[in-house]
Parts: structure tokens; C-alpha cells; sequence
């Protein structure tokens, strides 16, 4: 069942994007043009502390046009560790410090269009440094409790694949 690809061509590309069409043949000989969004892998955090509470920013996406509860992530800059970017980007939006990380969980949350590849730490405890370097990414930030995680879930109020992936996995690493 695996899928040949034939070729590869870009049809646009900019600092975030490398979207592409590939020529690739199904098990059965029949070819396809399939669309690939190519992207610099990112990395984020759940950072829980002793209240058994989670740090998580609530914003907009204008995509979909929907607000939701996401954890800090973001993107893994050139030549920088998936460890030291994941920290960063907590920094960057909530304005605290995460303890030591450690790795919880890699996810490609929609490897059916792209390559995207996430690497997501945990961290128990967290300092509080100062107001966020990048403002623009949350409405709000908030220690949020663990027990309440199901609930937003069904409410939709956390939507995002891999925030939602890396909470349910926390939970039952509980």
C-alpha cells in the first residue's frame, strides 16, 4: 500500500510555506497529483505546576474563526534544538520561565497535507519573568486547572490538534 512519488514541484514558497504538488502513483498504478505543505517543525510545552494546573494561552485563530485554549508552541528556528525552542516560545507568550523539560510527546497533526512535526516538552513548575515578549498571541494566560480539561474539550474551547493531543496525553501521565 505504500504510494511512489514520481516528482516533486514547488508552486510557492515564502519564510513560512513550501507548498508543492507531487506526482505520486497509488498501489494499483493509477497517478495522482497531491498537494504537500512543507514546514519548519515546531515545539511547545505543558507546563503544569504543584495546584495540578496547566499554563495555557487563549486566543483567536482567524483561520477558522474560533477562540481556544492552546498550549505555548511554535516554531523551531534554523539551527536551534527543538528543546531550546519549546522554551523559548513559553517565554515569548506567557512571559514565564518553564522548569526543566522534558519530552512528552512528538506529533505530525496532519500528515495526510504536510510535513509538519511537532516536539512537545513537559515541564512541572514554571517562573514568572515579566509580561510576554509577543503580546499579540493571547487574549489571555492562565494556570488553568487539569480537572477541567475534558469539559473545555466537549465545550470546544480547546480545538487545536496538538494542544489537544499533548493535554489528553498529560492527563493520563497523571
Amino acid at each position: 500500500m505504500r504510494w511512489q512519488v514520481h516528482s516533486e514541484e514547488p508552486l510557492y514558497k515564502d519564510q513560512w510555506l513550501d507548498i508543492r504538488v507531487a506526482d505520486v502513483e497509488l498501489p494499483n498504478g493509477r497517478h495522482l497529483d497531491h498537494r504537500i505543505i512543507r514546514t519548519a517543525p515546531g515545539a511547545g510545552v505543558v507546563v503544569t505546576d504543584d495546584e495540578r494546573r496547566v499554563l495555557l494561552i487563549w486566543r483567536h485563530r482567524f483561520i477558522t474563526d474560533s477562540w481556544g485554549w492552546e498550549i505555548p508552541i511554535g516554531k523551531i528556528e534554523e539551527g536551534e534544538e527543538p528543546i531550546t525552542a519549546a522554551a523559548r516560545e513559553v517565554e515569548e507568550e506567557t512571559g514565564w520561565r518553564p522548569g526543566p523539560l522534558r519530552p512528552l510527546l512528538y506529533t505530525q497533526p496532519t500528515n495526510g497535507l504536510s510535513d509538519s512535526a511537532h516536539h512537545i516538552f513537559r515541564a512541572d513548575g514554571a517562573t514568572y519573568i515579566g509580561p510576554p515578549t509577543e503580546e499579540w498571541e493571547a487574549e489571555r494566560i492562565e494556570w488553568v486547572p487539569l480537572a477541567d480539561i475534558r469539559r473545555l474539550i466537549d465545550k470546544r474551547d480547546i480545538v487545536s490538534g496538538t494542544s489537544m493531543a499533548a493535554l489528553l496525553y498529560t492527563l493520563t501521565d497523571l
